[in-house]
């Protein structure tokens, strides 16, 4: 979780960069140490409720900050920091699939490599249900960003409208399943890959 949150954000910051904002560089949070993403409520509060609620387990980091005017092109440059977080994550779950590939076929210990494995499918699950989560249309998530910049100027203004009461939307429509729901084929297509990869070895 710690891997999969605090790369998400530097790799927010470092799209920012790439397009002209250097505001996160500046603030000192294009860090790899996951105490300056840390939030409070999102990184401890929220999933540790949703563990105790029995919930699906989700959190978000503290967002770093970005400047839209200092970017280029600052509507279409604002689309690829939203997704560079999610590519992120997806990219980590792809190294964890390489992990746990070569952890299968390893003959060590059988605590070590059964940790591993553990580790590895963890990393696998987390960065695919964070992608996916984040890609969700609703500000402030990645994926209310992307919409942001892709509606027509009237109809984005009344979707970032939503963004103060977004994080609520996102917890309600958790608490009635909704998330669950649209999230289990992917858990499935993750417990598939899984199997595949550990059966490869066999």
């Amino acid at each position: 979780m710690l891997f999969a949150i605090t790369l998400h954000e530097v790799a927010h910051g470092l799209a920012a960069r790439h397009f002209g904002d250097r505001t996160a560089e500046m603030l000192g949070r294009l860090s790899l140490n996951p105490l300056r993403h840390i939030d409070p409520v999102g990184t401890i509060f929220v999933p540790a409720l949703l563990l105790v609620l029995g919930g699906p387990l989700f959190g978000w980091a503290k967002p770093v900050p970005i400047s839209v005017r200092a970017m280029r092109n600052p509507r279409r440059s604002m689309i690829w920091v939203a997704l560079a977080g999610p590519a992120a994550n997806v990219a980590m779950a792809l190294a964890w699939c390489a992990v746990l590939a070569g952890v299968a076929r390893l003959d060590g210990s059988l605590t070590l490599v059964g940790w591993l494995a553990l580790m590895a499918q963890a990393g696998i699950v987390i960065n695919v249900v964070l992608a996916l989560f984040n890609l969700f249309p609703i500000p402030p998530l990645d994926g209310g960003r992307v919409l942001v910049g892709l509606l027509p100027p009237r109809a984005s203004a009344a979707v970032e409208k939503l963004e103060p009461i977004g994080l609520l939307i996102v917890l309600g429509l958790t608490a009635i399943g909704v998330f669950g729901w649209i999230l289990s084929p992917a858990y499935r297509l993750i417990g598939h890959l899984i199997g595949a990869l550990i059966g490869s070895s066999t």
